[in-house]
């Protein structure tokens, strides 16, 4: 017997068949709830159980702490209804005008930009186009069934291949053969677009975009598609990263900030080495916002990257620099590693 679930504050109703996740029940039936990873490691598509029960399958214990579950939140990618559920939770305005395939894919290019960031380019089909918001990501179906997601680099403008920028991760069956064995033409298979992180073009606030390594990815996305359509937000982007090699495209953000006139480029490192002759900031790249813009109130932020970052700058800007928690928009970098010390 289905469930019934009704969403607060919207008042939309869906069903739920008996052991399925409320996400995957919610997107079956095209309605947006917010989500990122689909395997309980990031936390985006968290809300709050008011009335009901769940079964809350294992997940990331960074994902889903033991105060927010006795506050009754869960995690709605991994949980399963052992009741008719309502729910409060933000909906995702959009989400499912792209709807996910599954599509064949060649290896266009294949360019190290720096010792662990390889830049990929995939060739579709010649009759086959992917629609996407500037923010989604694709995942990769690997031979053994799992699979691997990776933000997307390019506006959804743009007639090119895809590209993707993959940080190698030692000793990950996927990176480490993108880094030693894979070649230009290789064959590969993915599903997308898929996540709600896109920029919602409906407001006018100022925006922050806020990146930790490889989180640069999908802001390159975003930024593009903004100068294309002609959106004049300000933007200021702050990208963080250990040493300054890290930053693997700064020459990029620095010509938007020398071209574009709402455009501004803060550059952060944590851990700069002598040789870097670094003058720059340095830090944790939320805390250089916090230090710049005391008062978030009127901004919208757009963060990606290592979930500690990610969590560390939702916290602080939200509990403490008046941002709306309705204006922080995130997708959490995950791997098999965030999940190696799961909680049930």
């Amino acid at each position: 017997m289905a469930f019934n679930i009704t969403l607060r504050p919207s008042g939309r109703q869906f069903q739920v068949e008996p052991n399925e996740p409320v996400l995957a029940a919610a997107l079956r039936q095209g309605i947006g709830l917010p989500y990122g990873c689909k395997n309980g490691a990031c936390g985006s598509c968290k809300g709050t159980v008011l009335c009901g029960e769940i079964e809350q399958a294992t997940h990331s214990a960074s994902a889903l702490s033991n105060d927010e579950k006795l506050r009754g939140m869960a995690l709605f990618c991994c949980s399963a209804p052992k009741s008719d559920l309502e729910l409060e939770v933000r909906e995702v305005a959009g989400a499912t005008d792209m709807p996910a395939r599954k599509l064949p894919c060649r290896v266009n290019a294949l360019e190290r930009i720096a010792d662990d960031v390889m830049i990929m380019r995939l060739q579709l089909p010649a009759n086959q186009q992917l629609q996407y918001f500037a923010g989604q990501y694709i995942e990769f179906i690997l031979k053994d069934g799992k699979r691997r997601s990776y933000s997307i680099a390019t506006p959804p403008h743009h007639d090119g291949p895809l590209e993707l920028h993959i940080r190698h991760m030692p000793g990950g069956v996927f990176t480490d053969h993108v880094f030693t064995a894979m070649k230009e033409r290789d064959m590969l298979r993915f599903e997308g677009p898929l996540g709600t992180f896109f920029l919602r073009e409906e407001t006018t606030r100022p925006i922050i975009l806020l990146a930790s390594g490889t989180g640069f990815a999908p802001l390159k996305a975003i930024v593009e598609h903004m100068i294309f359509k002609r959106i004049e937000r300000p933007v200021t982007l702050y990208w963080g990263a250990r040493r300054s090699q890290d930053l693997y495209l700064a020459e990029l953000a620095q010509q938007w900030a020398n071209t574009l006139p709402n455009f501004s480029f803060v550059p952060v490192l944590s851990e700069p080495a002598a040789e870097d002759n670094w003058h720059g900031r340095t830090g944790f790249v939320h805390q250089a916002v916090v230090a710049d813009l005391p008062d978030l109130s009127a901004y919208e932020v757009y963060a990606c990257g290592a979930p500690v970052m990610v969590e560390s700058a939702l916290r602080d800007f939200t509990a403490h620099h008046r941002l709306p928690q309705d204006a922080f928009y995130a997708d959490a970098f995950t791997s098999e590693v965030d999940l190696a010390n799961p909680v049930a």
